[in-house]
This record gives C-alpha cells, structure tokens and sequence, in this order.
C-alpha cells in the first residue's frame, strides 16, 4: 500500500495527524507533511484508511 499526499488539495484540518501521527505531521504554516516515503508498514494501514476516509478535501489516497 502506497499513500500520497496533495497539499495544493489541503486546508489544514489536521484530521490526518489526529488519526495517524506515525504517517502525518503538521508543518509551521498548519497543513499536513506525509512523513512515510514509499510502502506503508502493514501495522499502519488501517491508519491510512482512516486518513482517507476522514480528509475533507479529499488530498490523501492510498493504491
């Protein structure tokens, strides 16, 4: 599973950090950095669902 990240799409809600800290940080100015490069650990993807699943600008996708 591989998660990507648009922050151009992101408004800061920060609901991915909320959910999932181990894959998401937040920068100065407020909005989300992805901090896992490549393959999500298998113990994190349900975390990366729930990133998915609860972003309201629809900026992060998994494949």
């Amino acid at each position: 599973m591989k998660i990507t990240y648009n922050r151009d799409a992101c408004q800061g809600h920060n609901r991915c950090y909320m959910l999932a800290p181990e894959i998401f940080d937040v920068d100065d100015e407020g909005y989300a950095v992805l901090l896992i490069d490549g393959d999500v650990p298998e113990e994190l993807h349900e975390k990366a669902q729930l990133t998915v699943d609860n972003c309201p600008e629809y900026a992060i996708e998994i494949a």
